[in-house]
């Protein structure tokens, strides 16, 4: 296998089990697209546009999912301060809530990881990935 097929894997295991855990707690109601959109709102909000481009889905789609996770109650549209014409995206309580869970069902598996591999390769490895993401992440 090929190290980006192996890399998925690894993430998709760990996106399974948060959204397995994510709906134990009550966060059921939100979808793998919905996060990956959610995932990319800044603490200040972000801009739709923005939201579809890192996400890599058209203007529509990221506004029918922005669209559900208002109604859901995780983000809500306000102005942009800076710009009167333009919205922001943010985050509720209960989609901030949300994010925390999720971040540390991530950093449990994480633990579980550097368990399995020993403390230094999980160093080695999050060093690794995050040299690569400067060559690989445009929205760095």
């Amino acid at each position: 296998m090929n190290v980006g097929l192996l890399m998925f894997i690894a993430a998709r295991s760990m996106e399974q089990r948060t959204f397995a855990a994510l709906a134990e707690a009550g966060y059921g109601d939100i979808t793998v697209a919905q996060s990956r959109v959610a995932a990319r709102i800044g603490p200040e909000g972000t801009r739709l546009t923005e939201l579809a481009e890192q996400a890599q889905v058209t203007k529509q789609t990221a506004g029918f999912l922005i669209d559900q996770l208002e109604r859901a109650g995780y983000v809500r549209r306000v102005p942009d301060p800076t710009d009167a014409r333009a919205r922001l995206v943010r985050l509720t309580d209960r989609g901030s809530a949300m994010a925390r869970f999720a971040n540390g069902v991530s950093t449990a598996i994480e633990s579980e990881w550097a368990d399995h591999l020993g403390r230094t390769r999980m160093r080695q490895l999050r060093d690794i990935m995050t040299r690569l993401r400067e060559i690989t992440d445009p929205y760095m």
